[in-house]
């Protein structure tokens, strides 16, 4: 009955729309990557950023988010589309730069040196606003930033990703990942807050078949943003029929979800971990199935779909976990 009511609520979703005019408005978002340090370094990272569009050429609104500049003086025309700072030079050149102008453009500095004898490095999150750290690099290549710098980078540009993937197609693997992360963490909350009102026994007698009904479609709807979010960074226009294309990567989701119903039902708390856990691996699923079909023109395999679920799954099982284990600390 759950199945072929999220079905049901599956397509009554797809008939209403989506809302597409918030994808076209986040493809369009303004933004400004600026570069600056050894000239021939920046030559090389401004072209590795601008490869990848059709036809080997380059729209010229994605020519104008980077934008060379001197480190020690920028002069930047508008400041508030500015998302980060990066600084390329050799070993040693980040010891004499000079950051006091750059750090009051209040951005990330990321600090790019390039040492083909030096094992890769880089902090663990990207550096704070006006803050620089140091990345170290083998070449300035997809291979060799695909890492910490790319998905630093990425991280530092929130709320614009799905516009840095459409105008930086080197980036796009990176942006659907980030894009896919957000979307799960929003399915895991949904699925844990609709199984917690479950096991509150006034509430969850009143509210129960309403919760696993509504979780379903808000989870549902999160898939399918998603699927329009990463197409939109992959250069493709929003176009909801097209997404029928794409259901065999959320087919699967409508299992899960009424498993881990089952599940919450035959485990009281445990199942609000197992239900979250279920609803954030199935997300990560479909945004990695997306992303291998538009990267590879053909769905995942079932083994290979298997795997992402199965590892995801154990991720998110321990999240939530720790995050019963508090409420249960928390209670007592």
């Amino acid at each position: 009955m759950a199945s072929a009511l999220g079905a049901r609520d599956l397509f009554k979703l797809v008939r209403n729309g989506i809302d597409v005019k918030t994808v076209h408005a986040n493809v369009r978002k303004p933004f400004r990557y600026l570069l600056c340090g050894d000239p021939s370094l920046v030559a090389q990272l401004r072209v590795l950023l601008l490869s990848g569009h059709d036809d080997d050429s380059v729209p010229l609104d994605a020519a104008a988010c980077l934008e060379t500049i001197a480190a020690s003086a920028p002069l930047v025309t508008d400041p508030r589309d500015v998302r980060a700072v990066v600084f390329l030079g050799r070993p040693g050149d980040l010891n004499g730069a000079i950051f006091d102008g750059l750090a009051t453009l209040r951005v990330p500095i990321f600090a790019l040196t390039v040492d083909e004898q030096a094992e890769p490095s880089g902090p663990g999150t990207h550096p704070a606003p006006g803050i620089h750290a140091e990345y170290v690099v083998h070449a300035i290549s997809k291979e060799a930033l695909h890492g910490r710098f790319f998905v630093h980078l990425v991280d530092a540009s929130k709320g614009v990703e799905i516009a840095v993937g459409r105008r930086l197609p080197v980036l796009r693997e990176t942006v659907a990942a980030k894009l896919t992360r957000d979307a799960a963490n929003n399915a895991l909350k949904v699925a844990l807050a609709s199984a917690l009102v479950d096991h509150i026994p006034v509430v969850g007698l009143v509210l129960g078949a309403f919760a696993s009904a509504g979780d379903m479609v808000a989870i549902t709807g999160i898939q399918m943003m998603l699927l329009l979010h990463i197409e939109a960074a992959y250069g493709r226009d929003p176009d909801v029929q097209r997404m029928w294309q794409l259901l065999p990567v959320i087919g699967g989701g409508f299992g899960w979800r009424t498993l881990a119903r089952e599940l919450a039902g035959f485990v009281p708390v445990a199942g609000v971990a197992i239900k979250g856990a279920i609803a954030y691996a199935g997300t990560i699923v479909v945004g990695e199935g997306v992303t291998f079909f538009l990267e590879h023109g053909k769905h995942m395999s079932k083994a290979d779909a298997l795997k992402s679920y199965e590892r995801t799954k154990g991720e998110a099982m321990r999240f939530a976990r720790d995050l019963i284990t508090k409420f249960r600390k928390r209670e007592s």
